[in-house]
């Protein structure tokens, strides 16, 4: 099998240090391949970039309306965030309503992403919390899930409980192919990954864009949780993040979500496309100046829009002193 095509570069001084491969698809609710590139085929596991699909349950089991979610709380569903304030108070918010606790959390503590809230923590004498993990959100939802469900949260991350199966059935009905226990993984935060061709994931947001092919009910979620992300792009990720700067300068246009280990998943809302990008080496960075490269080709973004894309295609690289030494930029593709 052909290697994939060489998608970034980084050029450190005059010369290329490394040559990050990758593939991408961009596909229509009909099915049909707008612009490919290596192979699309190959199983991936989309990590946190289908959190939105994840949360599509929330629905299915009218958590939404027995607990009255607000737009934010479903953005922070779709969120891998920074562990700032909003993003702990929008889920310690939902948490409270449902009468649980960050002790009901499964997914474990980490120091918050973002730098001013770590430091924030530590001018407090606080240890971060599982609130502070980036997938809180997405967690919370699932409690919620469980409540609506009437059964007990308690191991609501195993691959057999019922929420989990919720989730994989959920997936599999938007991206239409099967998960299978051949290809399932462990994510960070604890809750199952499983591997699909990454066209299947590009296929399936480009249904979650337009609702082609979904029940009715599931085509209102998804919409629902896209224009719940796209309205609060800050707490989808966080200050700085490529992903809250691309939601927010396109302005509902755009779904737009990371997902470990290189991945990018989307869908341009106007056109009914979705797309789903991964690099081969896992590099985030590398992913993020792919992303920009393709959606520069076919995002149609005005001038606002191109300067964001800009700054993520061709990324300068500093020395400790703050001179630039080099670029990590998209690879004309």
């Amino acid at each position: 099998m052909d290697a994939n095509p060489i998608l970034a570069e980084t050029i450190r001084g005059n010369w290329v240090e490394n040559r990050h491969r990758g593939a991408y698809a961009v596909i229509d609710a009909d099915g049909t391949i707008i612009a490919s590139a290596g192979d699309i085929e190959r199983a991936i596991f989309p990590r946190s970039a289908i959190k939105s699909m994840q949360a599509l349950p929330i629905f299915i089991q009218h958590a939404d309306q027995k607990f009255e979610h607000s737009s934010a709380e479903l953005a922070l569903a779709c969120a891998s965030h920074h562990g700032e304030a909003d993003h702990v108070a929008t889920a310690s918010g939902l948490l409270a309503r449902l009468g649980l606790s960050v002790a009901d959390l499964e997914c474990g503590a980490h120091q918050p992403t973002n730098a001013a809230a770590r430091e924030a923590l530590r001018a407090e004498g606080l240890e971060p919390s599982a609130l502070h993990n980036n997938c809180s959100g997405k967690h919370s939802g699932m409690l919620s899930v469980a409540l609506a469900m009437g059964i007990s949260p308690v191991g609501y991350v195993g691959r057999e409980h019922a929420v989990q199966k919720q989730v994989r059935a959920a997936v599999e009905a938007v991206i239409g192919e099967a998960l299978t226990e051949g290809k399932c993984g462990t994510d960070g935060c604890s809750i199952p990954t499983f591997a699909a061709p990454l066209r299947a994931f590009a296929y399936g947001f480009a249904r979650m864009a337009t609702g082609t092919g979904l029940a009715p009910e599931m085509a209102t979620a998804a919409r629902r949780l896209f224009d719940a992300a796209t309205s609060h792009p800050h707490l989808v990720a966080g200050t700085d993040h490529a992903d809250t700067q691309l939601m927010s300068v396109f302005k509902g246009r755009l779904m737009q979500k990371v997902g470990a280990e290189g991945v990018q998943c989307g869908a341009i809302r106007n056109k009914g496309w979705g797309y789903a990008l991964k690099c081969d080496d896992g590099n985030i960075a590398a992913s993020q100046a792919m992303l920009a490269g393709l959606l520069l080709e076919i995002a149609e973004p005005n001038a606002d829009q191109r300067a964001v894309l800009e700054r993520l295609a061709h990324q300068t690289i500093k020395s400790v002193r703050g001179a630039e030494v080099g670029e990590l930029r998209a690879a004309a593709h």
